[in-house]
């Protein structure tokens, strides 16, 4: 069981409130799902609940009460465990830790886990590095590191990062045919409303200094449309609040005005006067009872997903132009062979996603295709990386990131294009090492955008993307008049943007759609 009641968040360096005043319980069968905009803080709330010391950068207070071992998924296994053997990482609870004597015990239940995992145990057989596995690979070694301990509470942040679809699915019902209170964060908008059973939407109003939050017994589903209905609602009785209030304004301005003239004209005579005065005071009693009004208005609500980006429409691919003409044999990673044999014809506007199983050498083909086209000068490039830090920067802001690698030096449209991306002034000047996945994803987009690139290689371009952002990506993408060749698991996004889909097996790229 988890209880939580009145927990704040306070960020120190920026000095604002991401989480203020958050209660909640979880019992068994609870599956609540934590959404919200990138940099909203759902990450920082597991690590707070899992453990506050771990938040050198943030002040965390309120009640944490857990009953019972946690298990805990991070977004991503920290470097400092990449050149650790496999069997080192289950075990231990930190790299240069001591492997405990009762450790070993767990290596008995580890054939069930793996096999629950569906992760082939023959793969760790001669105990490889961690820096040996594919992404999808180390999520599941990471959910069997906690498996393995029993835990009472399980947070997984993301744990659908980097799974081929096969896993997503089992993922999805793991999650749901599992009986131990279970908190996740996650972009993917199918997991969400096929396993989640309660929603914590994380906000921030205000040009993200106004925390608010909304905690309730629903599916992800069901949580959009009474959403919409609850802010369309607000929106409307707000505004009529207003146009009602602008209406007795303008009356009682009028009336006002003709009694101050009528005053003005009758100082000669007492009686008239004093009728006046005392019209003028009931007339200073309804303008308090106005402004009282006022004050009790509604908010008219913010909107998160209202951010925007778009490519000028004279970035485009012609209809006929041949963009790719590729063929690899075979197509490896250093002696190891991925597929025997990869052909793949791109022209024109296409929007074409590869999908296949974890370390099948989908990254490696999208990395190969970019190294033939990069120096191409008939097209414009774009690549976005499955390994975000091989594109960032780590020492530059997130603005001079924008301005050096788009070639774009207007500081002040710069500006205003992150703001539209719900970025805030202090996070603009924050470094690209301290920004949220997502965040980095929206700057990858707007560097595509300001680039002009009207050919893109995306590698799991929403796998970090909170499901209020993702549709805007989506609608970027489908109303983009050049060529897209993407990697992705997304089922929603797969669905909406994508007209060809390959698979990519041992024996080359097999076309599904």
């Amino acid at each position: 069981m988890l209880e939580v009641r009145n927990l704040a968040i306070h960020i120190d360096k920026e000095n604002r409130t991401i989480i203020d005043n958050l209660s909640f319980t979880l019992n068994r069968g609870d599956k609540f799902a934590v959404i919200g905009l990138e940099g909203n803080g759902k990450s920082t709330l597991l690590k707070a609940i899992y453990n506050p010391q771990s938040l050198d950068y943030c002040d965390v207070k309120g009640v944490i009460n857990i009953k019972g071992k946690v298990g805990y998924l991070p977004q991503t296994i920290l470097e400092e465990w990449y050149d650790v053997p496999v069997y080192d990482y289950l075990l231990k609870e930190y790299p240069d830790s001591e492997i405990k004597l009762e450790s070993y015990e767990l290596l008995g239940k580890l054939d069930q886990v793996l096999t629950r995992l569906r992760f082939d145990s023959n793969l760790i057989d001669h105990n490889p590095k961690l820096n040996h596995f594919s992404g999808g690979e180390l999520v599941k070694l990471g959910l069997a590191k906690i498996l393995l301990h029993e835990p009472d509470l399980l947070l997984l942040d993301e744990p659908t990062n980097d799974l081929d679809l096969e896993t997503i699915i089992f993922l999805e019902n793991f999650i749901l045919n599992e009986e131990r209170p279970l908190l996740f964060v996650s972009h993917d908008e199918k997991l969400l409303e096929n396993a989640s059973n309660g929603i914590i939407h994380l906000s921030l109003i205000h040009k993200k200094r106004k925390p608010t939050h909304e905690v309730v017994k629903m599916n992800y589903r069901d949580y959009k449309e009474f959403r919409k209905l609850a802010l369309d609602s607000q929106e409307m009785i707000a505004r009529k609040q207003r146009a009602d209030y602008k209406k007795k304004m303008e009356r009682f301005r009028q009336i006002y005005s003709r009694v101050e003239a009528a005053q003005d004209q009758t100082v000669r005579n007492p009686s008239t006067g004093r009728l006046l005065k005392k019209k003028i005071h009931a007339l200073k009693s309804i303008e308090r009872r106005l402004e009282k009004e006022k004050a009790e208005f509604l908010e008219i609500p913010e909107r998160e997903e209202a951010i925007d980006l778009f490519f000028e429409e004279d970035v485009l691919i012609p209809k006929g132009k041949v963009v790719l003409d590729f063929y690899l044999a075979p197509l490896k990673i250093n002696e190891r062979i991925l597929a025997q044999e990869v052909k793949l014809y791109v022209q024109g506007d296409a929007k074409v996603a590869i999908i296949g199983k974890n370390g099948c050498g989908k990254s490696t083909l999208l990395k190969c295709i970019y190294d033939d086209l990069k120096n191409r000068e008939d097209i414009s490039v774009g690549y976005m990386s499955q390994k975000y830090e091989e594109l960032f920067i780590s020492n530059d802001s997130a603005l001079h990131y924008v301005m050096k690698t788009s070639g774009v030096y207007d500081e002040a449209r710069i500006r205003k294009i992150m703001g539209a991306l719900q970025f805030t002034r202090e996070e603009m000047e924050n470094k690209t090492s301290q920004l949220s996945g997502g965040q980095k994803v929206k700057l990858l987009f707007l560097k595509m955008v300001l680039s002009k690139n009207n050919v893109l290689l995306l590698d799991e371009p929403t796998r970090n993307l909170s499901p209020l952002s993702a549709p805007v990506i989506h609608n970027l993408l489908l109303n983009y008049k050049g060529c897209v060749i993407c990697i992705t698991h997304d089922r929603k996004f797969l669905e909406e943007v994508f007209d060809e889909v390959y698979e990519l097996t041992e024996k080359g790229l097999i076309k599904l759609i």
